[in-house]
Formats: structure tokens, sequence, C-alpha cells
């Protein structure tokens, strides 16, 4: 049961630094003590003691860009192979981005939640080989990655991309970017590898 509580409060502590006012370096700075500290880390917890924070791409401003969104339709099923078994997405809308398409799915669960995995030109040479993220609402990362605006438009900001946390450790499992979320372009932004 406190592990259940733990997570809990991990989802309440990550949403609240994705909605706080800070600043990218505070929200970096905000989100390297909870990998430190928190039970519910995805950081090792052998490692956390020497954790000396998460490496990331210099803030680039060219990373974030606003794109039209036109509907999606259909169904995505992911074997997690784990205790969430089948986990179904359903595709909402598709981002007409500058780096190429990019699906936000749905997650078809108790709440759902918006979901945005990325594969770019960097991952499995700078960054994480399977892909980053640039919103998982069920994780509680609301507003940074991406936000809705008006008109069926939507601003992606990829300096927030972020490793799923099997990044870190086997002990977790991790859906990554289906080939339609799948880019050649390289975004140099956001989080790089854990181990460089």
């Amino acid at each position: 049961m406190l592990t259940d509580l733990e997570l809990a409060d991990w989802r309440e502590r990550v949403a609240r630094l994705y909605l706080s006012d800070v600043d990218l370096a505070g929200f970096r700075a905000g989100r390297d003590e909870l990998f430190a500290t928190h039970p519910q880390s995805p950081i090792p917890p052998a490692e956390r003691p020497g954790f000396a924070g998460v490496r990331y791409f210099p803030p680039n401003p060219e990373a974030v860009v606003e794109a039209p969104l036109r509907p999606a339709t259909g169904e995505l099923r992911v074997d997690t192979g784990g205790p969430d078994g089948v986990v179904a997405y359903r595709r909402v809308a598709v981002a007409e981005t500058p780096w190429g398409p990019l699906t936000l799915w749905w997650i078809e669960a108790y709440g759902g939640g918006l979901f945005v995995p990325l594969r770019d030109g960097t991952c499995g040479r700078e960054t994480y080989g399977g892909g980053r993220y640039l919103t998982d609402t069920v994780k509680g990362t609301f507003g940074r990655g991406v936000e809705l605006l008006p008109g069926d438009r939507v601003r992606l900001d990829a300096n927030y991309l972020y490793n799923p946390s099997c990044a870190y450790d086997d002990r977790w499992a991790c859906p990554l970017a289906p080939p339609e979320n799948r880019v050649e372009v390289p975004l140099a932004a956001g989080e790089l590898a854990y181990h460089g």
C-alpha cells in the first residue's frame, strides 16, 4: 500500500512541477531533485547517492513550434509484457510539424490521457534509442511539451522531451514511439541519454 501512495505522491509532484511557473532551468532543477530523492524515481536506488542530475541539450528556441492539427482515427494496441497487459492507444490528431507529422494519442485506460512519444534523428546516438516523450498526461506531464491552442493548433516544445523510465532502469516497461511518430530530423533539445 505504501508503494501505491508513493506513486500517487510522485505523480502529484510531477504534475505540480509541470504546472508551475518556473522557467526551463527551474523546471530542470526541480526534476533533478525529484529524481535524486523520491522513492518512485526511475533512477535505480543504488545510483541515487551519486546522481548528479539529468543531462540535457542547451535550451533551443528553434525547438518550439506551432503546428496545425488534423483529425485522425484508428487504434494501436501494445502488449506491455507486464502487469498492464495490452494497452490501447487511440489516434486523436496529427500535428503537421516542420519535423514531420506526429500523431497525438489518447491512452484508452481509466481516466485516459494524452500521449506523444517521439523518436528523432538523435535517438541511439545522443539520446535514448527507443525515443523520448513530449507528454504523457497519465503521468502528470501537462502543458510544457504539448500545449493545445485554439483553432485546431498545437504548440510543441522539444526542450521538454524526456526519457521514458525504461531508459534509466530495466525494471520499467515503456511504450516506445510507433513508426508514425518517428522523424529523421535530429531534435537537439530536451533530455540526453542517461548513460552518456
